[in-house]
């Protein structure tokens, strides 16, 4: 227990390139965004010298690395900037749209959680079994299907002909929570089929090579039940395993939430960040991401915070 804030320095040691490398990367990847937002800002009949004030104004005449090291410095005090277009700060955008987006990737979290992993159990139990047959296949299909397809198939089946969800929007979680569950529904479960899916095959590997090693064959020479031996040794082995792999999850969930975000017109951070970039509001864009990339880095701090409570020799590694 004594090793764990070792691995917690350790960790956010390890993190902090990572958030420089991936905010560094965007934000010279937006440079490559055709358009100019000097003459966004300024309108089409803007005069040269127009242009060069807004330019040197904002920093846009500064070279790239400049650029960036300005915005890490104030990043790094809480300050992501004002919104180029619309003069709000970067924080309060993020701060009222962050939470439909963080509901939808919980909530197809939740469900995939709940439907994955037993059915990779079930598979594993079974196995070479029709049941497993079936999971095995359906766990394929499940992989390779679109999620912008799916979701259009399910906008169009239980908003548009049946009116059982919500077609558009969000409603704040708080003050109205069944609401905010009803619109998030179908976007979610159009994230979770291929989290589903992931699990339940990565389950069944893990819990069927578990299964198969001659210890478990000595557990039931022993007379240990099989219910016993499932839940006791199985799913304690492969506990590390599957909590990792539903960590990775939260990088996909929020990935697809941009295009999820824009067939269901919810004013979540993916419509956020897709509507800034084609409109080059590099400081919306840069907090977006910044604020994602702690996001992802928390659930895999919290993620081997947690594993190393189960497996001690992680936290001594």
């Amino acid at each position: 227990m004594n090793k764990l804030p070792r691995l917690i320095g350790r960790r956010l040691l390890q993190f902090l390139p990572i958030v420089v490398f991936a905010t560094f990367v965007v934000f010279g990847l937006l440079q490559l965004v055709p358009g100019d937002p000097a003459l966004s800002l300024a309108g089409d009949y803007a005069t040269t010298q127009h242009l060069a004030e807004i330019r040197h104004e904002y920093g846009f005449d500064q070279p790239l690395i400049v650029q960036y090291g300005i915005w890490l410095w104030h990043a790094a005090q809480g300050n992501l900037g004002l919104s180029l277009f619309s003069s709000e700060p970067v924080t309060q955008l993020i701060r009222d749209r962050l939470p439909n987006t963080i509901l939808i990737a919980l909530y197809a979290l939740i469900v995939a959680s709940a439907i994955g992993i037993p059915l990779g159990v079930l598979a594993a139990t079974r196995s070479g079994s029709k049941l497993d047959s079936f999971v095995t296949a359906s766990a394929s299909l499940g992989v390779a299907l679109p999620s912008f397809w799916l979701a259009m198939i399910l906008a169009l089946q239980f908003s548009l002909y049946r009116h059982w969800f919500p077609t558009t929007g969000a409603a704040p979680f708080f003050s109205d929570p069944l609401g905010a569950l009803s619109h998030a529904t179908l976007p979610a479960l159009s994230l979770a089929v291929a989290v589903i899916a992931t699990l339940a095959r990565q389950v069944r590997s893990d819990l069927l090579e578990v299964l198969n090693q001659q210890y478990m064959r000595t557990l039931r020479a022993k007379g240990l039940s099989s219910g016993a031996i499932l839940w006791k040794h199985g799913l304690r082995n492969v506990s590390a395993t599957l909590l990792t792999l539903v960590g990775l999850q939260v990088n996909r969930l929020f990935s697809g939430a941009v295009v999820i975000e824009a067939v269901f017109a919810i004013p979540g951070v993916g419509s956020l960040v897709s509507y800034s970039a084609i409109n080059k509001d590099f400081p919306v864009v840069q907090g977006v991401v910044l604020v994602l990339v702690l996001i992802v880095i928390s659930v895999n701090l919290a993620v081997d915070v947690i594993t190393a409570l189960l497996d001690p020799r992680v936290a001594a590694a």
